[in-house]
């Protein structure tokens, strides 16, 4: 062996030898909440719940990210509960604490601690790149180094009650190497392939299907025709031809007869799957889906999430919506757009606004920069844009253009189509979410949107324009977050008496006065009328009655149905006298009784017993609208049941369900719409109401019974009346 040979055989060895001293040292997992308790964690209050959630909970957008089947998520009985989490002390060994985190974005309220010496010295936050969060978990990276050999302790913190006032973490291990982010949510089955294929397709048919799996792997589809961009969407598309769930569809009628490129980031096989055609594609019958509501809202194909845009106009409600046409799961946002006469009976028209044109210039008319968040609609009649063409008004929606600002869209043509106005964004600033309405004794518009405007925090802010281009601010109001919301009621009828009410995304109102330009509170804090399920309402612009109807989202999951989540049914708000001064009230309208069926179910003037404490009826089917009337005795609870599902009246707590409701002359009424995902209950005739899943979701009731538990009950009425649909109103 020559000298060269040996000392690189030497120097082999000793490199052999040295390797293992230089390798990271192994990770140290903290917790994993894989178990049905937090252990040795200190818990307070009531958001975490008895231990780890196994993904997704009840009213909550659908949750990703998270490792194994367990995590933290304070979503526990929605957004309102509070709490914290506290881990056990810890000694500092590696140089990175890493972990997951997701939920809200309220810098110190949702959010995670490391304590050292009982002071915060790092904190997470969920992610904020959504509005107001995200409920995908991404890898969070403390760089502790300095803290090395230190005792430490992690809190987990929810103390925000509002909008997105949860937060979700998995995983927190020590680690000598941080963890790499994950650029967007990752697909079931692994990373979205980085795929991108391309085709030419003639324009045969009004609308562009392409195949979509609940279970997909997401790729973007941009389709031009000619020079022009058309659509650019993120879709959940099959990993194979066999494994397609549903079709979804995108508008393409102005472009018959031409020929589109289409990109799509799927393999070829689902590329050529992609076709024009001149009707949307079923798998299931449209209507008549196993969870399909039947006489509530839902978009054809896709996620919903909030209303927007709600006006009415020239013998039409128009409804818009947070739409996914690509997938599921929230992603996008499109606007849905649907319109009806009555608001029970709904037709869905062609999306209104497109997300992602960038920096294209020659891009669809209706198409934003960015994502097309939530925002408002209403109509110019007196054409203060001047946009107006001929005889027709013009229609406006004003939205966030994410990351732009706020931004107008306007419709010449009764809402068939949109145009983006070229000055957008109109309002920039730390917010979103604008309301428009016009403030007739200033004749100016009012926006009052979520804003983040210093000194005020998360707030309402009100800017005016006489214009819809140029807007001035004017006044904040502190402590709401997310779809404003703003109108004028009268108080018990009377006209002569009327006060403002505003809002923000967990529907909890104050009233008080607004002169077109600062919102005053008559009262301290809030109150609340809606529970439950419930977000991101919005009430209609223009009713040609003068009612202040109101839609929220409902957020409940629909498995494996090709559309996931709803709204509420329409209900008129109204201000009332009650014990506990001026409240608001929220009823379902009037025209939704037109799908009662004849011949109900009744009781009537009956006393519930020990001996005979409940009356039943068989019924058939599962769309029911259940009004009950009783009157105090000795029982403790009056307990309305139907099918798997219960609602309860405390007569002692003077509570329907976790609802204050009080009695009046010992009496309460309380009314439970039931549709097949999902159940509505409205107290007291609108006082308290509720929106939540159903735990028996499709099935037949079978019974629904009123029961006296622990004593003796007056029923004064009980009906169940049958439900038609309105989609096959037979």
């Amino acid at each position: 062996m020559n000298m060269k040979t040996q000392l690189t055989t030497t120097l082999l060895c000793l490199a052999t030898l040295v390797a293992p001293t230089l390798r990271a040292a192994d990770d140290i997992l903290i917790a994993d909440f894989e178990g049905t308790n937090y252990g040795n964690w200190k818990v307070t209050g009531e958001a975490f719940g008895p231990g780890p959630a196994r993904g997704t909970l009840s009213g909550q957008m659908n949750v990703a990210g998270f490792k194994g089947k367990g995590l933290v998520n304070s979503f526990f009985k929605g957004d309102g509960t509070t709490g914290t989490l506290t881990s056990p002390e810890i000694t500092i060994e590696r140089d990175f604490l890493t972990f997951l985190i997701g939920g809200g974005g309220h810098k110190g309220k949702t959010c995670m601690n490391l304590l050292v010496n009982g002071e915060v010295v790092i904190s997470a936050t969920g992610p904020n790149t959504e509005p107001g969060g995200s409920e995908f978990l991404n890898w969070e990276n403390w760089d502790v180094k300095k803290y090395k050999g230190r005792k430490a302790v992690l809190q987990i913190v929810d103390e925000a009650s509002g909008g997105w006032g949860h937060i979700n973490v998995d995983h927190i291990a020590q680690s000598d190497t941080p963890a790499k982010k994950v650029a967007g949510p990752p697909q079931r089955g692994g990373q979205t392939p980085q795929l991108k294929n391309a085709r030419e397709l003639a324009i045969t048919g009004k609308y562009l299907l392409f195949p979509v799996s609940n279970n997909g792997q997401r790729g973007r589809m941009t389709i031009n025709v000619g020079d022009q961009l058309v659509h650019n969407i993120e879709c959940d598309f099959p990993a194979s031809t066999d494994a397609v769930d549903w079709w979804g569809w995108l508008d393409m009628s102005e472009y018959l007869g031409k020929t589109a490129q289409i990109t799509a980031g799927a393999a070829v096989e689902i590329c050529a799957m992609i076709e024009s055609a001149n009707e949307i594609r079923h798998l299931q019958p449209l209507y008549d889906e196993a969870l399909r509501p039947q006489f509530h809202f839902s978009q054809i194909r896709g996620w919903n999430n909030d209303p927007n845009g709600m006006c009415y106009y020239d013998g039409e409600y128009h409804f818009f919506w947070q739409s996914n046409p690509g997938g599921r799961n929230w992603a996008n946002m499109y606007w849905g757009h649907a319109t009806s006469p009555d608001m029970v009976h709904w037709t869905e028209q062609v999306h209104a606004l497109r997300p992602f044109g960038g920096s294209v210039s020659n891009r669809h008319p209706s198409m934003a920069d960015a994502s097309c968040f939530s925002g408002s609609g209403n109509v110019d009649l007196l054409n203060t844009a001047g946009w107006q063409k001929g005889n027709e008004k013009t229609m406006v929606i004003a939205f966030t253009d994410t990351g732009c600002g706020e931004s107008i869209a306007y419709s010449t043509d009764h809402g068939k189509s949109w145009t983006y106005y070229e000055g957008n964004p109109v309002i920039k600033h730390g917010g979103r979410d604008p309301k428009l309405m016009w403030y007739a004794p200033g004749q100016h518009w009012v926006i009052a949107l979520y804003d983040e405007r210093a000194p005020y925090g998360q707030n309402i802010s009100i800017y005016i324009s006489k214009d819809l281009k140029t807007w001035e601010y004017t006044s904040s109001l502190p402590g709401f977050f997310e779809c404003a919301e703003i109108f004028e009621l009268p108080v018990d009828g009377d006209l002569a008496k009327k006060k403002w009410v505003i809002f923000a995304a967990d529907a909890r109102y104050a009233f008080g006065s607004f002169d077109g330009k600062k919102f005053t509170p008559e009262h301290e804090g809030k109150h609340q009328v809606h529970w439950g399920a419930y977000y991101a309402s919005q009430c209609f612009s223009g009713s040609p009655d003068g009612r202040v109807v109101q839609i929220g989202w409902a957020r409940i999951d629909m498995p494996a149905m090709p559309f996931n989540q709803t709204f509420t049914v329409p209900t008129s708000l109204t201000l009332h006298t009650t014990d506990d001064g001026i409240r608001m009230f929220a009823t379902p309208i009037k025209e939704l009784e037109q799908l009662r069926k004849p011949n109900p179910k009744t009781a009537a003037n009956k006393e519930l017993t020990t001996e005979a404490p409940t009356v039943e009826f068989e019924v058939a089917d599962q769309l029911f609208d259940i009004v009950a009337t009783v009157k105090k005795g000795t029982a403790s609870q009056a307990i309305l049941r139907f099918g798997d599902n219960a609602v309860t009246y405390h007569f002692a707590t003077q509570k329907l369900d976790e609802m204050p409701l009080k009695l009046k002359d010992d009496k309460v009424t309380f009314r439970v719409l039931v549709d097949r995902p999902m159940v509505e209950v409205v107290g007291g005739g609108g006082a308290c109401y509720k929106t939540s899943a159903r735990r028996d979701m499709g099935k037949p009731l079978g019974k629904v019974s009123l029961t006296a538990q622990g004593g003796s009950l007056t029923i004064e009425s009980f009906t169940a009346h049958e439900m038609k649909s309105a989609w096959n109103p037979q």
